[in-house]
């Protein structure tokens, strides 16, 4: 085994809490400040049934992680070369899940979150196109939930942080891969003359 098959290995240990910090984010969006109700009554903002963080940013990143910390470990894989192409190929589909969590987020983020307000349920920061974000004192006509306007953005601000770490890490060994199944071969089959 060559040092890019550790390297390939590395980033996939370092997916795995990624991609269970990400499960973990969108499951607590499900429930706002711990209450079931708001789930039980739908009263939580579409873009989080989309289920960024859980399908994209978690599951889905959960292959090329495992793709990656079993590279070489496998009797099946005949040569590196295609081992690496392997790889390289799972961290597309980690490159996709990542984008999918990344553009859920920002989606849900600039929406804002279903809060009860003086007009009942409704999404009072629909319109805004995510301004809300940078004047704290409008977020006081959310009523209910308690804190929800802080409670989603914490948490979707994390998904998109993990989102954005899970697509470097995707496209390090995209790079990776793409090099060693292309290179390598031809690295060491070539021959070298001194014939002048």
């Amino acid at each position: 085994m060559c040092c890019s098959v550790g390297f390939a290995r590395s980033l996939g240990l370092a997916l795995v809490p990624l991609a269970v910090c990400s499960i973990l984010a969108n499951l607590l969006l499900l429930f706002p400040m711990g209450e079931i109700s708001h789930l039980e009554h739908d009263r939580l903002a579409h873009y989080i049934w989309y289920f960024g963080g859980l399908g994209g940013g978690g599951v889905l990143m959960l292959v090329p992680a495992m793709v990656f910390i079993t590279l070489g470990k496998c009797g099946c894989c005949w040569n590196e070369s295609l081992m690496m192409c392997g790889s390289a190929l799972a961290a597309v589909v980690g490159l996709l899940g990542s984008s999918y969590s990344f553009v859920i987020s920002g989606f849900a983020l600039i929406q804002g979150p279903q809060c009860f307000t003086k007009l009942g349920w409704t999404y009072p920061f629909d319109d805004l196109s995510g301004r809300y974000l940078l004047d704290p004192a409008m977020w006081s006509q959310c009523q209910q939930p308690q804190n929800i306007v802080e409670w989603n953005v914490t948490l979707l601000c994390v998904l998109l942080g993990l989102a954005v770490l899970e697509f470097i890490i995707c496209l390090c060994q995209l790079g990776n891969g793409l090099v060693n199944a292309v290179c390598r071969p031809c690295c060491y089959k070539q021959e070298y003359s001194l014939n002048a």
